[in-house]
């Protein structure tokens, strides 16, 4: 079972949280401050963790930097914060995504899952360090591409992107969150970098790049990579 770490204040909160995720049958651990929920986090290692900035003893954003000190786990924000200079400095902490208060049950949810399945993802793919398709085959450790024994010449950008798609093996994979992760937070709403990036790696990789069998587009949502 999944195991989530609620760090939150309020108690409403907390009792909402509580009740929906263990009724999809997480395991739930809640701390309301930041020195307890860096305790519980040790001691259980919890799979991901819910994180409010505004906590009695400490901000949040502390207690993404002193978890990431040792920990990966992926840190999902929620919080009533809105302005983007908050936002990017959690971001820049270590924080995975950030969800504004007031949130719709679902979308966190969804977002959970997301966060989890890229972390296991991540890991699978650590493990073995080589991605191959009948098309080409991807040394992650070397950063080195290869197509029918030759070389492919990558841009840091493209190797970026391909990087966070391969990653994600199978799941669609935002435009939000590919364009976050490759260009930052403030360019999430420039969808045409990745059109022109996506279309590079499939002239490139593809072998036939105007009908894509690894690169797959879904239109007005993003993009999912398929060995």
């Amino acid at each position: 079972m999944t195991r989530v770490l609620v760090v939150e204040d309020e108690p409403p909160i907390v009792r909402t949280l509580v009740i929906n995720l263990k009724a999809r049958r997480y395991e739930v651990d809640a701390a309301p401050d930041g020195a307890t929920a860096l305790l519980i986090a040790a001691e259980s290692r919890p799979d991901v963790v819910l994180l409010d900035l505004g906590l009695p003893d400490m901000d949040g954003t502390e207690v993404i930097r002193r978890l990431r000190r040792w920990s990966r786990v992926p840190i999902l924000v929620v919080s009533a914060r809105q302005t983007s200079d908050e936002k990017v400095e959690a971001l820049d902490a270590g924080a995975d995504d950030y969800i504004t208060k007031p949130f719709a049950m679902d979308e966190l949810l969804a977002r959970l899952r997301a966060a989890v399945r890229r972390t296991r993802a991540e890991e699978t793919v650590g493990e073995t360090a080589m991605v191959q398709t009948d098309s080409f085959t991807i040394d992650l450790s070397a950063k080195k591409v290869t197509r029918e024994g030759r070389d492919v010449r990558l841009t840091p950008t493209e190797w970026h992107l391909l990087e966070v798609l391969i990653r994600n093996p199978g799941s669609l994979v935002s435009q939000k969150q590919l364009l976050g992760e490759v260009w930052g937070p403030s360019c999430t709403g420039q969808g045409n970098y990745l059109r022109v990036y996506l279309a590079q790696l499939r002239r490139k990789l593809e072998p036939d790049p105007s009908c894509p069998r690894h690169f797959i587009t879904h239109p007005g949502m993003g993009y999912r990579f398929e060995k």
